[in-house]
């Protein structure tokens, strides 16, 4: 009978390690982790933030974080559902990619207002489609840089994730990026359409399918887009609509200051009485005994 070593005896999970608790959930790649908050010894304690971009079902979360021993510190963030203050409704789509792009407008926004740099680095003015660098002004601190941080989503041409990272570089962060993995990048001829990013940018490309569904199928068309005719958008109006979420957000991004209520206590026992009260109580109980008693006689 051969010989057969055992290798996981006594001794090996003796000295077997576990990994950390977020790589045994499969929520962070540490690989990845590592060379993005990794700083040069150089800047001596000087943070280096990311732009964290995350997708849910429902929503998409824009973060600037930065990494600290004690744990990652948040300067500021946005999410998707902040834009039904702007003027989105809910049912058109808080995922897709032209809702994206303003979460990322609004985290930039939000940021540059909060580190006083809003009035120097402002956003563009019209939407290009092109990769956006922001340019050092003079008489100005340097542009509030990060690096995009898109957690275990796969970086395919077209992601939602880089439409986030367009908004924020169209709002004044600088980000280091190449149009590469926008739509409208041909991977073969390596060459970028512009035009084709904007319109997803603006809703155009949807915009277009519902003017071209309901000139061929009108029955279709109401059922597929029955949320964005109930709200009353149209292939008409809804490239509109995002222009006037973009200057909204422009106008006033900061997070309004929720209002304190004064909560009155509720007691549900009577408070303990002072020996004077005790006593006041004890005499007025025997007046009107006393007072009764002469009554009835």
């Amino acid at each position: 009978m051969p010989f057969v070593k055992v290798v996981k005896n006594k001794a090996y999970f003796k000295r077997f390690q576990v990994k950390w608790r977020r790589r045994r959930e499969g929520k962070t790649d540490y690989y990845a982790r590592k060379r993005l908050i990794n700083q040069e010894k150089n800047k001596y304690f000087t943070p280096k933030y990311r732009l964290v971009v995350r997708f849910t079902n429902r929503d998409v979360v824009a973060q600037i974080v930065s990494a600290k021993i004690i744990g990652d510190e948040v300067l500021t963030c946005a999410y998707a559902h902040e834009l039904t203050k702007f003027g989105l409704p809910a049912p058109v789509g808080l995922t897709n990619y032209a809702s994206a792009y303003c979460t990322g407008l609004l985290v930039a926004r939000r940021a540059l207002t909060k580190l006083g740099l809003a009035d120097k680095y402002k956003s563009v003015e019209e939407i290009t489609g092109d990769a956006y660098i922001v340019e050092e002004e003079e008489d100005a601190p340097r542009p509030f840089k990060a690096v995009l941080d898109v957690g275990l989503k796969r970086t395919t041409t077209g992601s939602r994730c880089f439409s986030v990272m367009k908004g924020a570089a169209d709002g004044g962060l600088l980000i280091p990026h190449n149009e590469k993995r926008f739509p409208g990048y041909d991977r073969e001829s390596k060459e970028f359409d512009a035009e084709c990013h904007k319109d997803h940018i603006m809703g155009t490309h949807v915009a277009e399918y519902m003017t071209l569904l309901q000139e061929e199928d009108p029955g279709k068309y109401e059922k597929q887009f029955k949320r964005f005719l109930a709200n009353g958008l149209n292939g008409d109006n809804l490239t509109e609509m995002y222009e006037k979420i973009h200057a909204a957000i422009k106008a006033n991004p900061v997070i309004p200051k929720k209002v304190k209520t004064v909560k009155t206590e509720k007691r549900h026992l009577r408070r303990k009485m002072t020996y004077s009260q005790r006593k006041d109580r004890v005499n007025q109980k025997k007046k009107a005994y006393w007072a009764k008693k002469a009554q009835d006689e």
